[in-house]
């Protein structure tokens, strides 16, 4: 349609990301996909290589392996979903490792070749098997913003070297009206995070004072079984030096989850020794995402582990046991033999 000149007030920049794509594979082959046309596949892969086994490649593999495909997950890491603490994760890859075709840790592709019998993929790493043949091969190692791919720079805006655009806390550019949310402003790239970024962008350019200043963004993986986190990890405090305690509540003690035979799942709080205070909190087990909410509203207004064990939760739900992770870290639960006291 040509050039069209657009005069505003105020803008929002909403321009999101693209799929990330590791250099030198045919992706003019329509057999390699990503998580866009995953959604649109005209048939189901008999044999189907996911490339990636973070939240995105995970969730496409719960999908085609529900459909009937036989599923294959390569990771260069040696966990999936790293962003997760590893005992969050366990449980997941236990179930999963059962049902896939394989699950290649501390593995990379290096060689995709467009065969007219499939696509035959070369590994290397600690994992790594013989080449491989399969119907498709899903590309599902992250997402880059889009900042450079609208020439957000020919406005005067300001990108940075990995494409974003940086904002202030009421989400505004090195541009005064011009204001960007979502993906294209950092990470997390998570859509409920996009979200509350644009309504504070749209409160400031009604001329009211708003600012993006959460504690804490939850972050779920919609597998099966689920897994949500929030707030501070194990991993995280370990690696930053942070001081803390943990209650954990196994499924296997829940009535509920007992009742519809998912037990493997379990609910931990992260607390500060000193306060008792909720500093992160990790759910895994069906409907996780569900559940994080209420972490998430404990840590938002300062509740401690008191405040939550207080807090008369229904039963038997799988609810309750957030409540219970927070009484196993006071030593007060009744439903199960708490840890002894070091």
């Amino acid at each position: 349609e040509g050039e069209k000149i657009v005069t505003f007030d105020n803008a929002i920049v909403a321009a999101g990301s693209s799929v990330a794509r590791i250099p030198g594979f045919p992706y003019d082959d329509p057999r390699i996909i990503d998580s866009t046309g995953a959604l649109a596949l005209q048939d189901v892969p008999r044999r189907l290589l996911i490339l990636g086994g973070g939240i995105i490649g995970l969730e496409m593999a719960t999908v085609y392996d529900a459909l009937g495909s036989k599923i294959s997950v390569v990771e260069l890491m040696d966990q999936l979903i790293p962003g997760a603490d590893k005992d969050m994760v366990k449980p997941l890859h236990s179930r999963i490792a059962k049902r896939y075709e394989a699950i290649y840790l501390k593995t990379r592709v290096t060689k995709i070749e467009a065969l007219a019998a499939g696509l035959r993929v070369t590994f290397e790493g600690e994992q790594a098997p013989e080449p491989q043949l399969y119907d498709r091969v899903l590309m599902a190692v992250g997402r880059r913003p889009n900042g450079r791919e609208i020439g957000a720079e020919a406005a005067g805006l300001t990108v940075n070297e990995r494409g974003f655009i940086p904002v202030d806390k009421q989400q505004r550019t090195n541009v005064p009206h011009i204001f960007a949310i979502g993906d294209i402003v950092g990470d997390p790239m998570l859509a409920h995070k996009a979200v509350h970024e644009g309504k504070v962008a749209a409160e400031n350019i009604a001329g009211h004072k708003a600012f993006f200043e959460p504690l804490t963004i939850p972050s779920v993986a919609y597998t099966d079984p689920e897994i949500a986190w929030m707030g501070l990890t194990e991993t995280q405090a370990k690696a930053q030096g942070i001081a803390y305690e943990k209650g954990s509540f196994p499924w296997a003690a829940s009535g509920r989850a007992l009742s519809v035979g998912r037990e493997e799942g379990s609910t931990k709080v992260l607390l500060d020794p000193a306060t008792r205070r909720i500093l992160g909190a990790g759910i895994v087990g069906v409907n996780a995402g569900e559940l994080i909410a209420e972490a998430v509203l404990a840590l938002e207004m300062g509740a401690d582990m008191e405040d939550i064990g207080l807090t008369i939760h229904p039963h038997p739900t799988l609810s309750e046991t957030f409540c219970f992770a927070a009484e196993m870290a006071e030593g007060t639960i009744t439903d199960l033999m708490p840890p002894r006291k070091r």
